[in-house]
C-alpha cells in the first residue's frame, strides 16, 4: 500500500511545486561593526568578512542553508559552483 507521500509525487503535486520560484541568496560572509564604524563608511571602504577567499559560500532559501559552493567567474558575471547539498549523504 502506497503512503501519502507516494500519492503526492505520483499525483503530480511535485511537478506543480517544481515551478514555484524561491529567492536564493548567497552568503559569502558576515561582519560585526559598531554604529560609529557604519556611519563612517564611504565609497572605497573595505569591510573584512569572517571567511577567507578559499572558504565555501552558503546558498540560502529564506534563513535555511541548502547548499555550499565556491565562487566562480563567468565572463563578466559571478556564479556559484555547487560543491555539496546540505542534508544529502556525503
Amino acid at each position: 500500500m502506497a503512503d501519502d507521500g507516494d500519492k503526492l509525487v505520483n499525483g503530480g503535486a511535485l511537478a506543480a511545486l517544481s515551478q514555484l520560484a524561491l529567492p536564493l541568496q548567497v552568503r559569502i560572509g558576515s561582519a560585526t561593526i559598531t554604529i560609529g564604524e557604519l556611519v563612517r563608511l564611504r565609497a572605497g571602504a573595505v569591510v573584512t568578512l569572517d571567511r577567507g577567499l578559499d572558504e565555501p559560500v552558503e546558498l540560502l532559501v529564506g534563513d535555511r542553508a541548502v547548499a555550499r559552493g565556491e565562487l566562480v567567474a563567468i565572463d563578466d558575471e559571478m556564479g556559484v559552483r555547487i560543491t555539496s547539498i546540505i542534508g544529502e549523504s556525503q
